[in-house]
């Protein structure tokens, strides 16, 4: 796995490292970017963001697969069994989202590099709250490159058993569909791609 950047390290500050066989692992819930805390301060800024924290989970941990299926921005039909055997990147974003917009080239950069590696992986995107014509506009004007799903009420969301309530969330799922990493808020190049490797390294 590379190094983390700076960025990341200080991302990290707030969180532990799963060791091998650990469970789950959150942020503290009095930090006060913590999704608790921002539900709390009623701020107006109309969308929860994450605090950056990182979790993994071993792969005995790990629950049921997610059932992911939808409609792409583009009007195309996808569902889990497009990746079968693949690890899923998932990013719930929408452009209307200020860290989505900051993460966005970092998110490309991570699945142009995993592509050039030939590593059998997938991303896809879960647009939020907009038309999918706005989604799919934002995401040809910023050079995105793999799919994302048309929000339909929040149906594909609701798919990914409540880890996702701040945004962006980007969750890695392993070969088998389950949750095996999350990021919730924005994440870097470098982060995703070695929570990646990381779950690519244990197998299937």
């Amino acid at each position: 796995m590379s190094q983390p950047d700076r960025r990341t390290v200080l991302r990290w500050g707030g969180a532990t490292l799963a060791a091998a066989g650990a469970g789950l692992l959150a942020a503290c819930s009095s930090d006060p970017n913590s999704v608790a805390e921002q539900a709390k301060a009623g701020d107006d800024k109309n969308y929860v963001a994450g605090d950056g924290s990182i979790e993994q989970l071993a792969p005995e941990s790990r629950g049921e697969p997610v059932s992911l299926t939808g409609t792409t921005l583009e009007g195309k039909p996808w569902s889990m069994d497009d990746v079968a055997g693949a690890v899923l990147v998932v990013n719930v974003w929408g452009s209307w989202c200020p860290p989505c917009i900051d993460e966005t080239d970092d998110l490309q950069a991570a699945w142009v590099r995993l592509q050039k590696e030939r590593k059998k992986v997938a991303f896809l995107g879960l647009d939020k709250l907009e038309g999918a014509a706005t989604g799919l506009a934002y995401q040809e004007a910023n050079g995105v490159t793999y799919p994302s799903l048309a929000y339909d009420g929040g149906v594909p969301i609701l798919s990914l058993q409540g880890k996702a309530a701040a945004t962006p969330t980007t969750l890695v799922l392993d070969p088998q569909g389950r949750i095996a990493a999350r990021v919730s808020g924005p994440v870097t190049t470098s982060t995703l791609v070695g929570l990646v490797d990381d779950v690519l390294s244990q197998g299937a």
